[in-house]
């Protein structure tokens, strides 16, 4: 099986090399079939012996050219430009049959130069999450990481409480951050900087060299990327909870999961992370925020680009997310033509769910009801007058489509999810895989990857939390 090693080869001075530091005991405790599948991986690769091996050993095949890179972020707004790769190392590059290269990248791999004074650990609890985290916003649609396996171990760490050591090898298509690019420009490191452009334009926006400012056009795909995430995790109910610019990718893909969560009651102005203390980034403040990343990562680009030229490219942000935001809302409200009120009959619907504090994802379902009455409809509400007014309004609206109304049903609950990942579920198959126990948390998995399917047989998972459950704060520690 071969690897590359083209950031380690061609960017000597932006990376350490870094060997992996073996885990006590470790025991591979799931694997993604699916995705190796997809990427073409040998069988070899799944089985424990070999890949353990691979990782750990010193002539691993994993562990010939480890590097942790170096970057800086806005973090909570303030800039750091001490930040790195405390404890995760890039492996290598794989280019799966179809010609895409992807990294291989473990997280929880020891200690590295950017450590600080970290121990260079994941615990178990964290990699699962991010595993269920990233194979739950794919179900959806979502552009994010993979997690390709999750490595458990014996070996204590410490957090608020002592916990188990765990390691966890994610996918993606390069692990180039906003905070690369503002690291060299704000550092004046501006050879270093010019240095990592090159790279990243020749293998991963090799098609912007044609344009005529190659790095005005790979800012413009950058934009438009974010923009269409944000616009689905809005959709779909998703709170990064942490996004400081380190944890932007380039690619606009969901990217460095920590005290995530998605919406149980609608609340617009929730807040997931318990450290973000003002609220930076709740629910509702996201598409903010992430043009204000997108600002910071501009001005590592006004080496090459003028500032006028900067200005019309962010100011496409929010044309391309109010765009895709809209057409992903009608779709779930099921509507297939286009009118002028739509999005003030889909505020409307969001105002009366967070009046009445209403699940999210549930009360979409409810919406996607082929045979739903009136009196279903308002029975599910306690302002019963202001559900019977809105819903003659999306009635009238209703009677404007062609679609009829079971194949209209059909196509909304292929966009509004029946199961998704709450914070509670999570929590349940955390605990029970601490105990040594994973059957809960690969049922949930195989549950998330069909998240628009009825699945009868699981119906309690798409219930709403129980009161300990209900809009949980994660920590960011892991």
């Amino acid at each position: 099986m071969f690897f590359d090693h083209s950031y380690a080869n061609q960017l000597t001075d932006l990376a350490s090399a870094v060997s992996v530091t073996p885990l006590a005991s470790p025991k591979l405790a799931l694997f993604n079939h699916e995705l190796a599948s997809e990427l073409g991986l040998p069988d070899s690769f799944s089985q424990e012996k070999s890949l353990l091996a691979s990782l750990f050993e010193q002539s691993g095949t994993l562990n010939q050219q480890g590097i942790a890179q170096k970057y800086g972020g806005h973090q909570f707004g303030g800039w750091n430009p001490d930040l790195g790769d405390g404890r995760g190392l890039l492996l290598g590059e794989f280019t799966d049959p179809h010609g895409q290269p992807w990294d291989f990248h473990l997280k929880g791999a020891g200690q590295t130069p950017y450590s600080r004074f970290g121990d260079g650990r994941a615990v178990l609890r964290s990699t699962i999450r991010e595993y269920l985290a990233s194979e739950a916003l794919h179900s959806l649609g979502i552009p994010t990481s993979r997690a390709l396996c999750l490595i458990s171990s014996n070996e204590p760490v410490y957090r608020e409480k002592q916990e188990k050591g765990a390691a966890l090898i994610r996918i993606c298509q390069s692990h180039i951050r906003f905070g690369h690019f503002e690291y060299f420009y704000h550092s004046k490191q501006h050879d270093k900087l010019n240095k990592l452009f090159e790279y990243t334009l020749k293998h991963h926006f090799a098609e912007c060299l044609y344009e005529n400012n190659p790095h005005l056009a790979m800012l413009e795909k950058i934009v438009e990327s974010t923009a269409g995430m944000v616009a689905k995790w809005q959709a779909f109910g998703f709170c990064h909870g942490v996004m400081n610019t380190d944890n932007m990718s380039i690619h606009g893909i969901t990217f460095d999961f920590g005290p995530y969560a998605f919406l149980d009651t609608y609340e617009p102005g929730y807040i997931c992370n318990h450290s973000d203390h003002q609220g930076r980034y709740a629910f509702d403040q996201q598409p903010g925020v992430a043009l204000w990343n997108l600002n910071a990562l501009a001005h590592g680009f006004t080496l090459h680009v003028e500032i006028e030229q900067i200005k019309e490219a962010l100011g496409k942000y929010e044309i391309t997310l109010r765009n895709q935001y809209a057409h992903l809302m009608r779709q779930k409200m099921g509507f297939n033509c286009e009118h002028d009120n739509d999005m003030l009959l889909v505020n409307q619907w969001l105002d009366l769910l967070a009046a009445d504090k209403r699940d999210y994802t549930q009360s979409f379902r409810l919406l996607s009801q082929s045979d739903l009455t009136q009196t279903q409809f308002v029975d599910y509400f306690v302002n019963r007058e202001q559900a019977q007014a809105w819903f003659e309004k999306y009635q009238h609206r209703l009677a404007l489509e062609t679609t009829q109304p079971l194949q209209r049903s059909e196509q909304m609950c292929k966009v509004n999810p029946k199961f998704i990942l709450r914070n509670y579920l999570a929590q349940i198959a955390i605990d029970r895989a601490e105990e040594g126990n994973f059957e809960e948390l690969t049922k949930l998995l195989d549950i998330l990857r069909h998240p628009f399917a009825q699945q009868e047989k699981h119906e309690s998972y798409a219930k709403t939390p129980p009161d300990w459950g209900q809009s949980m704060e994660i920590s960011c520690s892991s």
